[in-house]
């Protein structure tokens, strides 16, 4: 998919919100959200999306939504570090399927990383739900 493009509703993540499709939460307030990823790359891999704001990308965002979007990105990254203690943390975003984009939602990728511990491919592995339920409590007790 292109850049340009009219957002649906109908994504993942927007079923999400609308709590269509269960998922293991980590964070939520009035306009953002961060759960864990289904498909991770690494033990502890969370998402955060904006639940307001009809952007597919980085470019389709208003300011005002960004600030508080990117604001919980920030506070997810530091609980993540605080409940896990990685060794590092890789903070991601996508625009555009040739930029490795799947879903037309803006959301962003926190993924812990461990030295010596290889980074899993993008969206191929599911994740054990008990798994996820577990890192979740554990990464939201870290969240201040």
């Amino acid at each position: 998919m292109s850049l340009d493009g009219v957002y649906d509703p109908g994504n993942i993540f927007g079923r999400i919100i609308r709590g269509e499709v269960p998922t293991a939460k980590v964070f939520e307030d009035e306009e953002t959200l961060a759960l864990m990823d289904a498909f991770p790359q690494a033990r502890g891999h969370l998402l955060v999306v904006h639940k307001t704001a009809p952007a597919r990308n980085l470019m389709d965002i208003e300011p005002a939504a960004l600030k508080t979007l990117i604001l919980t990105v920030q506070r997810m990254t530091k609980a993540v570090r605080s409940a896990l203690n990685p060794d590092g943390i890789i903070v991601t975003q996508f625009n555009g399927a040739p930029a490795g984009q799947t879903v037309y939602h803006l959301h962003f990728h926190v993924i812990p990383r461990w030295a010596g511990t290889p980074l899993g491919r993008h969206g191929v592995n599911a994740a054990d739900p008990a798994e996820l339920s577990d890192l979740a409590r554990k990464i939201a007790a870290e969240v201040s």
